[in-house]
């Protein structure tokens, strides 16, 4: 059977060809146009279609760069199905270095929201018709907040035993099954029948490499899981995810400066020293305990801390002494494989 054409924004695709476009979103009160970019590779052969999605809070800028680099790869050249690429969902946010839109709402808030609605909902709407309810999986790119850093991870359902796959085969060491929360595109997305995984890396308003080449490759090993693309010899050391299904912040007892201990990837244990809480005279106020053993997969950067200020994010583990020796695994397998492929 011959493959059909595919219809993105008013645009066709045709079989074998890629294209940019623009979904046209309401414009600044400036006159401004405004719109979500969109790069579309619509294979020759039939296979899956699958959205990649970054910026969806317009400060967290490591997604841009893995759709950047995602859509240059020689490895989707031999595309099965079709990839659509946003390299940023909230471009008003990315304009102003927000994670909000204008009308201060949060946009993964406001799905699956509605043509006649508020400027998120209309977005949302717009997103969820024109790319969402065309895809059978989906990969939507998170950084930690400003001035959090999270360890690569995947937070997906991963009760559902195809979800679960794809997140294992994404390749980081840590995978947190997380509740969809109401309202946000994870949720409008499974409501649509997709698959979806959420990545989790880097800080908001920065660059990281690690994060960014960890993306890269997972993306692409998802894309090989599914079908998208021909399976490979892997290359480097085998990396087996563990599966949190609990995880919490630990807080400052006090207000003051942080002396941090423990690092993102550190496996701790009850009672670990993770900081150190001093007054502006460098005595010591406090400190900061591990209330249980785990793995550090978030933590506040900047070393300032009000009392009751959420400082560490640990992921509870089974094994947390392996999914640490993995975190140094992921990275090493980074340095051996190119990430352009």
């Amino acid at each position: 059977m011959k493959r059909q054409n595919f219809v993105i924004g008013g645009e066709v695709i045709k079989p074998g060809e890629q294209k940019r476009l623009l979904l046209l979103m309401p414009p600044l009160y400036t006159a401004t146009t405004m719109g979500i970019p969109v790069f579309v590779l619509h294979g020759k052969r039939p296979g899956p279609t699958l959205f990649v999605s970054a910026a969806i809070h317009g400060d967290e800028l490591n997604g841009i760069e893995i759709v950047s680099r995602l859509i240059k790869a020689r490895a989707i050249k031999n595309l099965r199905g079709t990839l659509i690429a946003i390299p940023m969902v909230n471009v008003y946010g990315v304009l102003n270095q927000s994670r909000y839109l204008p009308d201060r709402r949060d946009l993964n808030r406001c799905f699956p929201g509605s043509k006649k609605g508020s400027l998120a909902g209309r977005i949302a709407r717009l997103f969820l018709d024109e790319i969402v309810s065309k895809c059978d999986y989906g990969i939507d790119l998170h950084t930690g907040a400003i001035h959090r850093s999270n360890l690569p991870q995947i937070r997906a359902n991963l009760d559902d035993p195809a979800t679960l796959e794809m997140a294992e085969a994404f390749g980081v060491p840590v995978l947190l099954n997380a509740d969809i929360r109401d309202g946000s595109l994870r949720q409008a997305a499974a409501d649509e029948g997709a698959k979806v995984l959420l990545y989790e890396a880097g800080e908001a308003l920065r660059y990281d490499e690690f994060s960014i080449a960890a993306g890269v490759k997972g993306i692409i090993k998802v894309m090989r899981h599914v079908g998208m693309l021909n399976k490979t010899k892997s290359v480097g050391h085998s990396i087996k995810p563990f599966v949190a299904r609990q995880s919490g912040w630990v807080r400052a007892n006090e207000s003051g400066f942080v002396m941090h201990k423990a690092q993102l990837g550190d496996h701790v244990v009850k009672g670990d020293l993770l900081a150190v809480i001093s007054n502006p005279f460098g005595e010591q106020l406090g400190t900061i305990d591990s209330p249980s053993t785990g793995v550090v997969i978030g933590k506040q950067n900047i070393p300032l801390a009000q009392e009751g200020e959420a400082i560490y994010h640990i992921a509870y583990f089974k094994k947390p002494i392996e999914v640490a020796e993995h975190v140094e695994l992921l990275q090493d397998n980074l340095d051996i494989i190119d990430s352009s492929d």
